[in-house]
């Protein structure tokens, strides 16, 4: 049996010297070993194709894997939750006979406010309507029917069975309202409505409003004020991990988030894929294969790429066909978010709360914005500049696995926007610890131990995430998932040109930790989805 990926955080190295893999025969070369190009290559291999997966980086996962970030502290870079990772993948993989295992963050939501309260919304919903109710008693009825609603658009369209739209080709807009039964409510939350306008909508204290906000911007250029920014709400709350299958679930997996990615490694070698890391493609030539940086030629008649879909332009070089170039450079891809990743002596003490071992530790912590400071900091970051303050999204691993830091130690893996993708004035070398500081800051204003609890520090801007990972732009979906570039409007598996094809998050369902599009892909390339 292949060594596994996990031991060694991803670092597979060569499986055999590069001139005998260029010797080889390959049905399918894949292009970047994040976590759906090794998904890919698991269903191409099971299917009895020949299959070489080529990682630029020394250690595969993409944006879902594990690095030591300081001695002794395992930290999940840029993917730090689960929550959308499909089913189907998760049992066609046999993931869980393999190690995969995650628990659900019980304790919920939880949000300080500037005037002393917080909220904390549990995943026990007889719990999270009794400390709402004590809130903001008109809002439990609230925000049950935004949920509903929600719910309702899941069960139509991401259905727990083979009915389930990212399984298949991504439909229309007119199939979509079709199968929403053309319900306004439902194609307005789908398409049209922004994240205020569905808080409007529901709710009516407005630290409650607040609390939500920034659910509808997660990995977005757009503000929360902006058409269409409700369906980033929708799809980041689509998933169906928990057992009982109600959408909406997130958590954590036991040694971090690159053990998905590590495990699908595993998987796809077992079915007899071939996994090389340390390997930079440097061309794509449609319908002959790879041309490697070192210049060797792998040959393969079917490339899929797993890299964003402007690198995969770039690869193809003069071999892009124009149409299929003008569909690519039509979606943006600047970042305006930043990822904070922290080592911690200890837990956040948040005044509304004291303590640093609390159930609200094992909540999903936002520190919110009011409507001003939104528009203020998205007009901000527009300009090139930092704002005065930031919305992040808060998770301590170690609150629920403490393997992933020296005993007694944390850490805290923070999402946070707005940030420049460019700075009007200086570089991202120049501003990166004022980045750093206005995120630690935005949070340490709700802390009695902040900056003292924090040790160290590892800040990731849009270049950051570009030059380390690969990923044009930062922009960890591969490209922006506002209305107008999802579903069928996300780029095809199957680009036009000989043999090539795209598996990332720049497809459909879109971009997170998914899996399904690496599926989608190996079956577009077999002739097989529908």
């Amino acid at each position: 049996m292949a060594a596994s990926a996990v031991p060694v955080l991803g670092k597979v190295g060569l499986p055999a010297p590069m001139a005998e893999l260029a010797r080889r025969a390959w049905d399918v070369i894949v292009v970047g070993a994040g976590h759906n190009g090794l998904t890919c290559a698991y269903y191409l291999a099971r299917a009895g194709k020949r299959v070489l997966v080529l990682e630029a980086r020394e250690a595969i996962g993409g944006a879902c894997t594990l690095e030591e970030t300081w001695p002794g502290y395992r930290v999940s870079p840029c993917a730090y939750v689960v929550g959308l990772l499909h089913p189907k993948v998760i049992a066609d993989l046999e993931l869980v006979r393999r190690g995969y295992r995650w628990t659900p963050a019980m304790g919920g939501y939880f949000v300080p406010f500037d005037d002393g309260s917080s909220l904390q919304l549990w995943d026990d919903e007889e719990k999270a309507n009794a400390e709402l109710r004590a809130f903001s008693p008109r809002d439990v009825e609230g925000r049950h029917a935004m949920h509903g609603l929600m719910r309702r658009a899941c069960d139509l369209l991401r259905p727990a069975t083979d009915q389930d739209t990212w399984l298949h080709r991504p439909p229309t807009r007119d199939q979509l309202e079709a199968r929403l039964g053309h319900d306004p409510d439902l194609i307005g939350l789908l398409f049209e409505w922004s994240q205020a306008e569905l808080m409007d909508r529901f709710l009516h204290d407005e630290r409650v409003k607040m609390a939500y906000m920034g659910q509808g911007v997660v990995g977005t250029t757009a503000s929360p004020f902006d058409p269409g920014t409700a369906s980033i709400y929708f799809h980041h709350y689509s998933g169906r991990l928990d057992p009982s299958g109600e959408p909406g679930a997130w958590g954590y997996v036991t040694g971090g988030m690159g053990m998905v990615s590590f495990l699908i490694h595993d998987a796809a070698v077992e079915a007899g894929a071939v996994v090389a890391a340390g390997v930079p493609v440097a061309r794509i030539h449609p319908g002959r294969g790879v041309e490697l940086a070192g210049g060797e030629m792998l040959r393969a008649a079917t490339v899929v790429s797993n890299a964003d879909p402007r690198t995969t332009l770039r690869l193809l070089g003069p071999d892009a066909d124009g149409a299929w170039r003008r569909k690519v450079e039509a979606v943006p891809v600047e970042s305006r978010t930043v990822k904070v990743n922290a080592a911690l002596r200890e837990l956040p003490d948040f005044r509304a709360r004291p303590g640093t071992r609390m159930p609200h530790h094992l909540a999903t912590i936002n520190t919110p914005l009011s409507r001003e400071e939104w528009r203020a900091g998205h007009a901000a970051a527009a300009e090139g500049r930092l704002p005065t303050r930031a919305w992040t999204e808060i998770y301590l691993q170690t609150a629920y696995d403490p393997s992933v830091a020296p005993a007694g130690r944390h850490v805290m893996s923070v999402f946070s926007q707005y940030v420049p993708h460019t700075f009007a004035e200086g570089t991202w070398d120049e501003h990166r610890t004022a980045a750093g500081q206005l995120v630690l800051g935005s949070i340490g204003r709700f802390c009695s131990n902040f900056p003292g609890a924090v040790e160290a520090v590892d800040v990731l801007g849009p270049p950051d995430v570009e030059d380390r990972l690969g990923i044009t732009g930062g922009h960890i979906f591969h490209g922006e998932c506002l209305p107008p570039y999802m579903w069928d409007r996300r780029l095809a598996y199957r680009t036009g040109m000989d043999g090539v094809f795209l598996c990332g998050a720049g497809t459909h369902p879109g971009g997170s930790v998914i899996g399904i599009n690496g599926r989608n892909a190996a079956f577009e390339v077999m002739g097989m989805l529908d």
